[in-house]
């Protein structure tokens, strides 16, 4: 391995451990209330300024709902476009074994909606990935396109959405996601939340429905990304991320903080329409601070995270789950905003610390052996 690619590895090795840990960010309040979305949204107990626990929790919401999800949306597209590389390099077919990466996946997300969280976000990137694979075969022009068409798709979604909350705010009324889990995450056992989980599997994977365009969109550019050279060390790559640096903050940070509009008007555009441009001001931030500081600790400590993403992001679940619900340490419904923040901060440094460890002794994290093994299984069958 050449320098360059030891360098760029390295930058998305550290973008992956902090989208995972600023994932944890959002779904940390989630667990803490016991499975009620309201929290990460502003349709309720939305008068930020009534409290500073309401007006933290808001502030929080603006730096990370929806902008790590969507960094992870975007590098899982860099992950796609350089598996694509790499068959082309191999002479391999595509999508290929890329398409059973994609059904382990799903796998993989199944596995963790059942047992650990309802809101799993790798079975929907698996089918994504599945359709962006076939899309990316087609070549540029049907990349162009596609970006194009899924983009504006889900801009129409969440505008006409944004309308409609508008029109029932003005009407008096008022829009609630509460699933009344509360209770369920409180007071009954593990099994019978994974039964709720499965009886309720459609009614709690209509996120993964709604975010279909989302999505894709994301994952595209991603792939555009890493074909334009946009985490290349080189003085192109460079210029790049000064470029999303720059527009991604100066138009994101905007848009993203009309979070604190009264009535959670904007909540859902902002989140999967104009959360991914703050993602992309994150990337030229973040990369900025490495080149700046390179060897500063902290980034070997995050990139050790981002190795093993998967099992760091199931670890952080599975720990969330233990510690907030009934059958746990049931802390649950018992934080204000500046707890949840201090255990999000203890939880990232307890992963950050269990991942370094855990390299040094091996080459791979146990979720991403197990993957690994069972790839190699399936595809000496075939």
């Amino acid at each position: 391995m050449n320098e360059t690619q030891a360098n760029r590895i390295r930058l998305l090795d550290i973008f992956r451990g902090i989208a995972i840990l600023g994932t944890l960010g959002v779904n940390i309040w989630i667990f803490a209330h016991l499975g009620d979305i309201n929290y990460i949204f502003t349709f309720q107990n939305n008068e930020w300024w009534s409290s500073f626990d309401t007006f933290l929790r808001t502030l929080t919401l603006a730096l990370f709902n929806g902008k790590f999800l969507g960094l992870l949306a975007i590098l899982f597209g860099v992950g796609l476009q350089l598996k694509y590389q790499q068959s082309l390099r191999k002479g391999n077919p595509w999508p290929g074994v890329y398409l059973w990466i994609c059904f382990i996946l799903l796998i993989e997300g199944f596995l963790n909606f059942t047992f650990v969280m309802e809101y799993d976000i790798l079975m929907s990137y698996a089918v994504t990935a599945i359709i962006v694979s076939f899309i990316v075969k087609l070549g540029d022009r049907a990349i162009k396109w596609a970006t194009i068409t899924f983009g504006s798709l889900n801009f129409i979604l969440y505008l006409a959405v944004t309308i409609l909350i508008f029109t029932l705010n003005r009407q008096g009324g008022e829009v609630s996601l509460d699933l009344n889990v509360t209770q369920l995450y409180q007071y009954s056992s593990w099994w019978e939340q994974v039964v709720y989980r499965l009886t309720n599997f459609w009614t709690l994977r209509i996120e993964m429905i709604l975010s279909f365009c989302s999505n894709i969109f994301l994952f595209l550019i991603g792939v555009m990304l890493m074909r334009k050279g946009a985490f290349s060390p080189s003085e192109e790559g460079k210029k790049i991320r000064k470029t999303m640096l720059k527009y991604g903050l100066l138009i994101g940070i905007p848009l993203n903080f009309l979070i604190f509009v009264p009535g959670g008007v904007f909540d859902l555009i902002i989140r999967y329409v104009f959360s991914p441009i703050l993602s992309i001001g994150y990337i030229g931030l973040f990369a900025w601070l490495v080149e700046k500081r390179g060897d500063f600790r902290l980034w070997k400590w995050i990139e050790n995270t981002g190795k093993i993403s998967l099992s760091c992001y199931l670890f952080q679940n599975i720990l969330c789950t233990a510690l907030f619900y009934g059958w746990g340490a049931n802390l649950g419904g018992k934080m204000n905003s500046l707890g949840i923040l201090f255990t999000l901060l203890i939880i990232s440094i307890v992963q950050v610390f269990l991942a370094t460890l855990w390299l040094r002794y091996a080459k791979l994290g146990p979720m991403e052996t197990a993957r690994k093994a069972v790839l190699r299984l399936i595809t000496n069958e075939r």
